[in-house]
């Protein structure tokens, strides 16, 4: 129970159970209809801000702080640890540049799921079904369940790493670290969860001391905020920053964060806060990223280390025997923390998603006997990537590294659909995408595509230039900026023959008139009350309601062609790592 004081009044917040909960509009879940019961407060379903004193906003806005957090600190897992370090052993400080140009990526991704989750009240795969059809439906969660039941293996593979540094074998560790990931969701609480959570996260204040003790250069760190290809652009170059894309921007983050959001029984009234979540998770990731990199980058100066990455295990033993045993020490508990929040912030994405496609509870708010599916899936999963992570040690070296870079050449589809849906008026009314947003998110997925193609062609060609593809990105850069300019030309035609369509209805009335009406001359104060006031309470209707968009040829030939791309994209990331196996 939360109480809120507003003047003379005192309000009480009663936390809502799901059996008492009766869900509306698309929502499907009674478990997501209620009060917002978080780690650090509760919020009455009723509840506004109308009337809240600073104090209390800032209570609020704790309460509602959670997902965004998590999902960006659960990005920070094994592998990001272990390709941060990788980027820093090898390469130095000279792919921090990577990192910043991920930021906006990040947010614009992670922010419309934001407004899919509080808006439509389900979860990423449910609107996928029911706005896409079955088809790509199970393209979409297809590709999620592969890589994600992989990069779970690698979740283990960092546990093991970790625990062996302080002398606890495999065979003790991962079956121990299975155990308490199931133990962490299977309360039947969602609050419960949560703080445990955010107890883990605390833990992250350890990169600031491994940072510190390496000594780091802010000259050298600086430096690599310059554009660079260290050693010349090849396809080794490229697939660790691919890798540095997958790991820091994956496919299961946009799964998460609006299931989670759902789950959390976030509303639109509380958007605005859920972005400043997202926002304390992205410098979270930032800084934690850039310390590992400096770690391994300064903590292994001069020694036989450097330019020879192996794993994650091996840079805490390095660090321990050139830097001492604290520092080891400190490395090795990062990794062991960030395996473990990764572990179960994927796990969860997974069967979330599998709720959505099977139509079955799935609330952190059930218990194990209310939700079964829910359960025995996530324990399934944990189970087969416990068993996988038993494999050779140096395949799962590999491994943790490719399935980075199969999130990166996997992001560009998870982000068309993404950005489909957020344009889908049916499903997000007033919150759908404006025309910058719709540029930016453009421009992040043609660049996530050139990235891609890079590699594929640095892959079938290892002998090409560093120029040579300099200049395919160029060429690429340049038909994106045709491409969006016929785009924006299409829309504006669209937009007159809407409004010529409507000039008939209304009697013949000249098409510029129309196009006036639209334009209502109101002050920008005005248009952003009568916004505000519409968007807080506008809820997407129930699925089955709806109309399906219609896909037109292009935008069809369109997604067969990126799919086959990607198809074979994947395939070639799997030729490379081979490659790196067999030698």
């Amino acid at each position: 129970m939360a109480f809120f004081s507003n003047g003379a009044t005192r309000r009480t917040t009663t936390v809502t159970s799901p059996a008492a909960a009766t869900p509306t509009g698309a929502v499907m879940d009674s478990a997501h209809v209620g009060d917002i019961v978080g780690a650090l407060g509760s919020i009455g379903r009723h509840d506004t801000l109308e009337g809240r004193t600073r104090w209390q906003k800032f209570k609020m806005l704790l309460a509602v702080i959670g997902p965004g957090l998590i999902v960006m600190v659960g990005d920070n897992d094994a592998g990001g640890v272990a390709t941060y370090a990788q980027a820093g052993q090898n390469y130095g400080m000279a792919l921090v540049w990577t990192l910043v140009l991920l930021i906006p990526v990040l947010y614009v991704n992670q922010e419309m799921v934001v407004r899919l989750g509080a808006v439509a009240g389900v979860g990423h795969a449910r609107l996928i079904f029911d706005r896409f059809g079955k088809f790509w439906g199970a393209f979409s969660v297809g590709d999620l369940f592969i890589v994600n039941a992989l990069t779970i293996v690698t979740e283990f593979i960092g546990v093991s790493m970790a625990l062996n540094y302080f002398g606890l074998p495999k065979t003790i560790s991962v079956p121990l670290a299975a155990v308490l990931l199931f133990a962490m969701v299977a309360g039947g609480s969602f609050r419960r969860w949560e703080r445990f959570l955010f107890g883990l996260i605390a833990i992250n204040i350890v990169m600031f001391p491994l940072a510190f003790m390496v000594h780091p250069s802010v000259k050298d760190t600086a430096h690599g905020l310059i554009p660079s290809f260290p050693g010349g652009l090849n396809s080794t170059l490229l697939l660790l920053i691919v890798s540095i894309v997958g790991t820091t921007v994956a496919p299961w983050q946009l799964f998460f964060q609006q299931s989670n959001i759902v789950d959390k029984r976030i509303t639109p009234r509380w958007i605005r806060y859920e972005r400043i979540d997202l926002w304390v998770g992205i410098v979270v990731v930032m800084i934690g990223a850039i310390a590992i990199m400096a770690a391994t980058t300064f903590g292994l100066a001069g020694t036989e280390a450097i330019g020879n990455f192996t794993d994650a295990g091996a840079v805490a033993q390095a660090l321990h025997d050139h830097m001492g045993t604290t520092v080891g020490a400190l490395f090795a508990i990062l990794l062991l923390d960030a395996s473990l929040i990764g572990a179960n912030a994927v796990g969860l994405a997974t069967t979330y998603a599998l709720g959505d496609t099977l139509g079955k509870r799935h609330s952190l708010h059930w218990k194990i006997t209310e939700a079964p599916v829910f359960y025995i899936g996530y324990a399934a999963l944990l189970a087969v990537a416990a068993a996988v992570s038993f494999s050779p040690d140096h395949v799962l070296g590999l491994l943790t590294q490719g399935v980075q870079a199969l999130a990166g050449v996997l992001l560009p589809s998870a982000t068309v659909f993404l950005v489909l849906l957020c344009n889908d008026k049916a499903v997000l009314g007033p919150w759908v995408n404006t025309v910058r947003q719709n540029i930016v998110a453009g421009v992040i997925v043609w660049s996530l595509v050139l990235l891609s193609l890079a590699l594929t062609a640095a892959t079938f060609f290892p002998d090409l230039s560093t120029l040579t593809l300099e200049t395919g990105f160029g060429v690429g850069a340049l038909v994106g900026v045709l491409g969006g300019a016929g785009m924006l030309i299409a829309w504006q035609r669209g937009r007159r023959r809407n409004a010529e369509r409507t000039a008939a209805e209304l009697g013949g009335l000249d098409p510029d008139q129309v196009e006036e009406l639209d334009a209502t001359p109101l002050t920008k104060a005005e248009r952003k009350a009568i916004m505000e006031a519409d968007r807080d309470t506008w809820r997407t209707p129930a699925l089955d309601t709806l109309e399906r968009p219609a896909f037109s040829t292009a935008r069809t030939v369109g997604m067969f062609a990126l799919r086959g791309y990607l198809l074979v994209a994947v395939i070639l990331v799997g030729v490379k790592i081979f490659q790196s196996i067999t030698g």
